[in-house]
């Protein structure tokens, strides 16, 4: 049996439950902290794509659409590090707060590219938490 390795994280925003998910799963909220470009619809089956640049030009199939409280995403067509990788949002209602509780899981090794990603994720949600409760929007460019 293969190892495989994980990134986790976990955030409290100051928004609904119901916010944060579409902030998460609908393509004009995701370009406003993450992608450049995204296509998809948070149904189970659909795909997304998830377009940085012409050479990060990603999909991924939903495996969980859960709403408000749990969106999955495994990619299907990435880079060699992200290819066999899934990643997902738990999301659970406290008081008129959200605990986010970020999952990117079956990493196939422990390189540079996995550590990379796993700041780059604290600072992307970190970008969505800023989104969210201040409207703040990063410029693409400026994204990690």
């Amino acid at each position: 049996m293969s190892n495989s390795f994980s990134i986790h994280h976990d955030l409290m925003i100051v928004v609904p439950v119901e916010k944060v998910y579409n902030a998460i799963t609908l393509p004009e909220h995701l370009n406003n902290w993450w992608t450049l470009q995204c296509t998809g619809e948070p149904t189970t089956g659909a795909t997304y794509n998830l377009f940085f640049s012409e050479d990060y030009n990603w999909f991924a199939e939903v495996t969980i659409a859960d709403k408000p409280y749990h969106f999955e995403l495994k990619m299907t067509k990435a880079d060699e590090d992200w290819n066999p990788t899934t990643f997902g949002f738990r999301l659970q209602e406290v008081e008129d707060r959200t605990l986010l509780q970020f999952y990117h899981i079956n990493w196939p090794e422990c390189n540079h590219h996995f550590r990379r990603s796993s700041f780059c994720w604290a600072m992307l949600l970190n970008g969505l938490k800023n989104y969210l409760e201040k409207e703040i929007i990063i410029p693409f460019n400026e994204r990690e």
